[in-house]
């Protein structure tokens, strides 16, 4: 079920999300010694139960840093942006608490110390979080790799992984060139093992070999590379490298039988069963937290088109296995957006949206209407974006894989919709394909319950809205 925590990036990740947890519950503790100092009487009068109080307060804020992205791997941002994301993420927390409160009166704290729980809670994670990034920008916390080969499969590695925040788990030690074999990289890059490749891992503390050898037939030291394994030395390929390190499948270092032999896919009926659990509850809960944006929606549509004309918008989409269905949003372009009938991708201030569509698709309530397809079975919660018919008939033409995004439901939201903006092109298609297709592999309960808490940061910043 936690396959996908084999990414180290997403390991790390999990501690620091604990410790902030744990932070947190003890910045309730000294807040609460600050406001009663010297006075145990008032402070067992007020807390009733404080471990259960400050392990509340740590749960209900990390969850809402979570909700803000702050656990995303691969996050770029500034000291400035960084105190924004935990700003905001806090004051989702305390709205949270605020609800909690209401609902169980003797878990309430007052707002006094909430206040100063908050504050101390706000720098202690500010300053864990640049501890943090130190150690990640530093070499200690980082895995030594060896690349085997110096071929145009390695010459990929610096442009898959050109960004800083791609390689903060590792750090590549240099390449060793193989029999036969045309350089393509710096000849910097190049090591001289002076023995054998075994010797050279132990003594260089190497952590991982990653094979980068584009005919492997007869030239893989298959006896040293099982020597490595004995030593504790992890030997990857580069596909299954770069899907642990990026979250994406790479297209360009794909073929069938890694994918038929790489793990995966598991659709056992726990998993349908627990997802279906999961769309029925998070459609129902969204429901009714929404009704009332809905109803103004309706409204607002019927005052700018005026009555008559169409609140929603029926269209065909492909779902599961191929199967075509109707999907319903709120109708947020002119009725005469494709009166000729042909399907177009929607552009960058596209001028068919109305002044309603285009305030509704930047907070995504246009899309509120598609949890009737959710409850009807017809998508999921968490899965890939559903395509239009002309669109997939395209787009399977002349991309790779592209018809394996079907084996599961379509989504509200996904993997791909968290870390890359609004796809309108062919390119677009084919990168969000990477990242639906590393969600197909490695789907599980948790993953999408990382990925409904993430969408709240998607939905307050509008990100990849069109």
């Amino acid at each position: 079920m936690l396959r996908f925590l084999d990414r180290r990036a997403l390991r790390s990740l999990l501690l620091l999300g604990c410790t902030e947890w744990l932070l947190l519950a003890a910045m309730l503790y000294l807040a609460m010694r600050l406001r009663f100092p010297g006075d145990p009487a008032s402070l067992a009068e007020s807390f009733r139960h404080p471990s259960l109080q400050a392990l509340l307060f740590g749960t209900l804020l990390t969850l809402g840093m979570a909700a803000m992205g702050m656990y995303q791997p691969h996050m770029r941002e500034t000291l400035s942006g960084r105190m924004a994301r935990l700003a905001v993420g806090m004051g989702l927390g305390v709205l949270g608490l605020t609800v909690i409160y209401y609902l169980l009166p003797q878990m309430h704290i007052g707002r006094g110390i909430l206040a100063i729980a908050v504050a101390l809670g706000f720098l202690a994670v500010l300053l864990l979080r640049s501890l943090f990034q130190r150690l990640l920008d530093g070499e200690t916390l980082r895995r030594r790799v060896l690349v085997l080969g110096a071929g145009k499969s390695a010459a990929l590695i610096p442009q898959l992984l050109r960004r800083r925040s791609d390689r903060r788990g590792f750090a590549l030690v240099g390449h060793v060139a193989v029999a036969d074999e045309i350089c393509a990289v710096p000849q910097g890059d190049l090591i001289d093992l002076h023995g054998t490749l075994h010797d050279y891992a132990a003594r260089e503390q190497i952590d991982e070999i990653l094979v980068a050898v584009e005919d492997r037939r007869g030239r893989l030291p298959m006896e040293a590379l099982f020597r490595c394994r004995q030593q504790g030395v992890a030997v990857t390929d580069m596909a299954s490298f770069f899907e642990s390190e990026s979250g994406q499948v790479p297209l360009a270092l794909t073929d069938p039988s890694w994918l038929v032999f790489s793990g995966g896919f598991l659709a056992t009926p726990a998993r349908r069963a627990s997802k279906r659990a999961l769309d029925l509850a998070s459609a129902l809960l969204v429901l009714l937290l929404t009704w009332p944006f809905m109803l103004l929606v309706v409204l607002a549509i019927v005052i700018e088109s005026g009555p008559g004309q169409p609140v929603l918008y029926w269209q065909e989409r492909v779902g599961q296995h191929g199967k075509v269905f109707r999907l319903v949003k709120f109708r947020s372009m002119r009725t005469d957006a494709e009166s000729d009938g042909r399907a177009r991708w929607a552009g960058k201030n596209d001028s068919r949206v109305t002044r309603v569509g285009r305030v509704i698709r930047k907070v995504r309530l246009d899309e509120l209407p598609q949890l009737w397809n959710v409850l009807r079975g017809e998508m999921s919660f968490i899965g890939p974006r559903p395509e239009r018919p002309d669109f997939v008939r395209e787009l399977a033409a002349h991309i790779r894989y592209y018809d394996a995004r079907h084996c599961v439901k379509p989504g509200l939201t996904g993997w791909a919709q968290l870390l890359y903006p609004y796809g309108a092109s062919e390119h677009d298609a084919a990168q969000k394909l990477k990242y639906d297709l590393f969600y197909i592999k490695n789907q599980n309960m948790v993953l999408d319950l990382l990925i409904l808490l993430q969408t709240v940061e998607v939905v307050l910043f509008g990100r990849g809205a069109r």
